[in-house]
């Protein structure tokens, strides 16, 4: 079974209100509540705690083409490992937000 992407998602790719462009199709996991959300926009709207970093050598993307979790490492790469489809290359501007040192 798929993984949930939750946020103001707007289609079945997991863009949200905040970010959808065609290559704006990552899902991040925040590591308190576990869960994958289209942005930490959308997190922090919808949860009751700020979202907060995942490891990057714990599984913190989702490929929302294909559903494929990925570890730091397979997301830098720009696409992703299983399908090939491109991921929005302007997402590095908020690792810091999402990924733990």
């Amino acid at each position: 079974m798929r993984e949930k992407i939750w946020g103001k998602v707007i289609d079945e790719e997991g863009r949200c209100t905040h970010y959808h462009q065609e290559n704006d199709i990552v899902a991040l996991k925040c590591s308190d509540c576990e869960k994958y959300f289209s942005c930490y926009h959308c997190h922090d709207e919808l949860e009751n705690h700020l979202f907060r970093a995942t490891d990057k050598e714990d599984f913190p993307v989702l490929c929302g083409h294909c559903g494929k979790k990925l570890n730091f490492n397979d997301y830098s790469r720009g696409e992703c490992i299983k399908c090939s489809s491109a991921f929005n290359p302007n997402c590095y501007r908020h690792w810091q937000v999402y990924f733990n040192e």
